[in-house]
Parts: C-alpha cells; structure tokens; sequence
C-alpha cells in the first residue's frame, strides 16, 4: 500500500495538512526538526500531541549546525519581530536558509529508505507570496530533482498550496481538526504569544473565522 511522510512543525498548516490528508494518503511518519530555533521544545511538543491524536508515528530530527550558519531571529538572540507577514524586512529576518529544501530532502530520505511514495508539507499561498519555498514552482522543481536523487522517486504534495490563512482554518473547522493542539508561535512562552507574525496570521484567521474561544485558548493575551 501506497504510504506518506509529512513534515510536521506542529504549527496551523502542517496540522491542518496532516488532518486532512491522513487517510487519503496514509500518513504514516511525521518528521519535526529543531534546528536550534527558540520555540523548538514547544514544537515538539506540539507535534507529539497531534500524532498522538492521529495515531501517526513521530521522529525527531535535530540539525544542530543549522543554528550556527544563520543569524536568523529565530535562531539568534534578535528579537522576533512583531509585524505582520509580508514585508521583505520582515521575511529575511525570519528566513532559514534552504529550510523547506533541507527539511524535504530528509525525508525524501526517508522515503527512498522506506518506500514512502509521497512527502506532504505544508506549503500554501498566502506565505507563498512572501517566501519562494512556499510555492508551487519550488514543488514541482523539487519533484523534478528527486526523480534523479532517489530511487523510489517520492512525490511532494502540497494540499493547502492554493489556501490563505483564513481558508485554511475554515477547512480545518469543517473537518473536526483539532486546532487547539495547534503551535505556530515563533517565541518561547507558554501560549502562543500573539505578537510574532506567525501567531498574527493565525489569530486573525480564526478571529475571522469566529473561533472566539479557541484564541482565547490558544494565545497568551487571550484576545
């Protein structure tokens, strides 16, 4: 039977992707790195409790030498900035270089190892805009290249690819996702913290979606 890997932060997309695309493509391993990043303990975490509730299997991958390549804020001891996705200021202070290519290419790994035919991530069009990673010419370049570094020849899919924010957590609404297990803040703190722009895009969608409570739930100022 035909089995998928799927790269899994813990956060609102890589959440709702695995929601949605367990069964359909048998999701059977979900990898989550740190690489030194402030919020990795609670990424973890979070990504322990959504395979749990799947019933997926869960491995770490910790790629210590990513830290000390990049000065990147989530990363370094610059403070994460608090603004709203969209802006090149605000993309190159969060941007981890050949993140999405290094993450695909271990589990493409993985796939070649295990005989997995399909890697999922979490790819989707509004942070597509800002980051080229996040876009469906960097998935069909990345096929292109493991057709030639792989034997098993996997297949990255990128369900939420044509998504927003707000459209996403309307999936996961309707279909019984649990978003409140959901960790997408870029901040060491107990909640997610409201203020880095990872936790402001979430916000905003739920509040567009009416999920009143849950960013009550979810977020440290709880409103």
């Amino acid at each position: 039977m035909n089995k998928s890997v799927i790269l899994l932060s813990g956060g609102l997309d890589s959440v709702v992707t695995l929601g949605i695309s367990r069964d359909e493509y048998n999701v059977t391993l979900a990898l989550t790195f740190d690489y030194g990043q402030k919020s990795a303990k609670e990424e973890i975490n979070a990504a322990e409790n959504v395979c749990r509730y799947y019933s997926v299997e869960h491995r770490v991958i910790k790629l210590d030498w990513l830290k000390e390549i990049t000065k990147t804020s989530l990363v370094s001891d610059k403070s994460i900035p608090d603004t709203n996705l969209g802006t090149d200021k605000s993309m190159k202070s969060v941007w981890v270089p050949n993140r999405n290519g290094l993450f695909l290419n271990i589990a493409a790994a993985f796939a070649d190892t295990y005989n997995f035919t399909r890697i999922l991530f979490g790819a989707n069009a509004q942070e597509g805009k800002t980051f080229p990673d996040n876009t469906e010419e960097f998935r069909e370049k990345i096929n292109s290249a493991f057709e030639f570094s792989t034997l098993t020849k996997p297949k990255v899919y990128a369900p939420l690819i044509n998504y927003t924010k707000d459209d996403i957590v309307k999936v996961a609404l309707d279909k019984g996702i649990p978003l409140e297990l959901v960790r997408s803040c870029y901040n060491k703190a107990n909640k997610n913290c409201g203020k880095c722009e990872s936790c402001r895009n979430l916000k905003q969608a739920l509040i567009n979606n009416n999920c009143k409570e849950l960013v009550k739930q979810l977020f440290d100022d709880g409103n």
